[in-house]
């Protein structure tokens, strides 16, 4: 079994810490793997290049960066590319899914809006998997039901498709308790990306596993969602007190927001 980070951003993007500093983070956390994805835009060639070659001379006998890009798409539909370092000159979804299944990768939609539930379901080309929880967007406390309930109506169209679980790590204080248990103990890349495409791997927080089918039992499904909607509420009612705050022209104190960071 091997302990993985998985959607994390360093410096190459805007994540605020550097490669180094997220080997050691993350290995003091027990990680053997971190699923490195910063964002496509970040790159050209050039810096692409020193990416990669960074992550490769970061990684070991002990310690992989499984080095990917997170693309941004049409109407801001964030797609990973586990395993996928090319470049893509398009921002229309279903190319980017090929496009990283073409690369040797696997694609993985990050963090879908309730709003884009419909589009994913009317997309003739399918990723390997969509991103159920991300506790940066959806919080530290409970995914969104909703999201695992489109992921099984997926599978009804493409069998195999995985439920992710992923940090979206940028800010140093941010909450990073979600990993992903693998069922392998090589940290050979290919090993690695054939581990999660066939779902061979747990989401674990805690005491909390999660399945890579999504499959969640009714009363865990009931939980999350009470747990969400309380934990969303507060989110909301502190967004709206800083969006009037911006009005009146006042900047929170920077410690506030690293500890509000830490709490969601």
């Amino acid at each position: 079994m091997l302990k993985a980070a998985l959607h994390v951003h360093s410096t190459y993007s805007d994540g605020e810490f550097t490669l180094a500093e997220l080997k050691r983070i993350f290995g003091d956390l027990g990680c053997l793997v971190v699923g490195i994805t910063d964002h496509d835009d970040s790159f050209d060639e050039i810096k692409l290049a020193n990416y990669m070659r960074e992550c490769t001379a970061l990684s070991d006998e002990r310690f992989l960066f499984l080095c990917g890009l997170e693309y941004r798409c049409e109407q801001e539909m964030h797609i990973l590319g586990y395993g996928c370092t090319e470049l893509a000159r398009t921002q229309d979804p279903q190319k980017i899914i090929r496009h990283i299944e073409e690369s040797g990768g696997l694609a993985v939609i990050a963090h879908p809006k309730d709003s884009m539930f419909p589009w994913i379901e009317s997309f003739a080309v399918l990723p390997g998997g969509i991103e159920t929880w991300n506790t940066k967007y959806d919080g530290r406390y409970a995914p969104r039901p909703g999201t695992f309930e489109l992921l099984r109506r997926l599978q009804a169209r493409r069998s195999g498709m995985s439920a992710f679980y992923g940090q979206d790590m940028h800010w140093k204080k941010q909450f990073r308790g979600l990993f992903t248990e693998l069922q392998c103990d090589s940290l050979d890349r290919s090993e690695i990306l054939n581990t999660l495409a066939a779902g061979k791997y747990s989401g674990i927080k805690a005491d909390l596993r999660l399945p890579s089918t999504g499959d969640l039992a009714p009363e865990l499904a009931a939980q999350f969602a009470a747990r969400h909607a309380q934990s969303d509420k507060m989110r909301n009612f502190l967004q709206a007190g800083k969006k009037a705050i911006d009005k009146l022209g006042i900047t929170p104190p920077a410690s506030i927001k690293s500890h509000l960071r830490k709490i969601f």
